[in-house]
């Protein structure tokens, strides 16, 4: 596995992810490449909520096991994109930090927050109350992979219920993503993100997936 290992890549990572009906003849392709990955990795299942924006597709916000983590995106390259962390937190959340990172990251208009801290329940409730903001469950199953050293994995996901399959590459080193691409049989897809693929099922942005 070389100096990586799977769930701790370090920055900055690049990344090439897409979405669709489904990729069986690619996802033959990585599990048959792949080498050897920790047995914690092989399949792994969560629940998620996305918060998207209406006016924002720069920073991407889950929330998972009452954690908050939110990640903004830095640039393309070779058409690989790159996202480094730009907050954690968890619930209860201060008021500070919804004032002065989590809202700010939204890019909309600042609720009233009359109290010094908020439960989850309390913070989709301001989520749900301004029309720019929605919040999406997201189900996920992953099969996570190791190719040309390469962090990789395809994932069954539901959002809001709608599945769709994904597949990605991920490394510090963009022409092992670009080989691995290759190999597998998805370099001809377009790199489509999870802040994109969320606002395409709800309708926020109307563009087709790739397959």
């Amino acid at each position: 596995m070389g100096n990586l290992e799977v769930g701790a890549i370090s920055d900055p990572r690049f990344e090439f992810r897409t979405f669709g009906r489904e990729f069986d003849a690619a996802s033959f392709r990585m599990a048959r490449l792949s080498s050897p990955v920790p047995e914690k990795v092989w399949e792994r299942k969560s629940e998620e909520i996305y918060i998207v924006s209406a006016t924002n597709n720069k920073n991407n916000t889950k929330i998972r096991g009452g954690k908050m983590d939110i990640k903004t995106f830095i640039q393309k390259k070779d058409g690989l994109e790159q996202w480094n962390p730009l907050m954690k937190g968890e619930f209860p959340i201060s008021r500070k930090t919804l004032e002065d990172e989590v809202f700010p990251a939204f890019a909309v208009e600042m609720p009233a927050l009359t109290k010094e801290s908020y439960t989850l329940d309390e913070f989709l409730g301001m989520v749900k109350a301004n029309e720019m903001l929605r919040a999406v469950r997201v189900e996920k199953q992953r099969f996570g992979y190791m190719v040309n050293n390469t962090i990789c994995e395809v994932g069954n996901v539901w959002i809001n219920g709608a599945k769709l399959v994904t597949i990605n590459s991920e490394s510090t080193v963009l022409e092992d993503i670009l080989k691995t691409m290759k190999d597998v049989g998805i370099a001809g897809y377009e790199n489509i993100n999870y802040l994109q693929a969320v606002k395409r099922v709800i309708g926020l942005i109307d563009k087709p997936f790739a397959t």
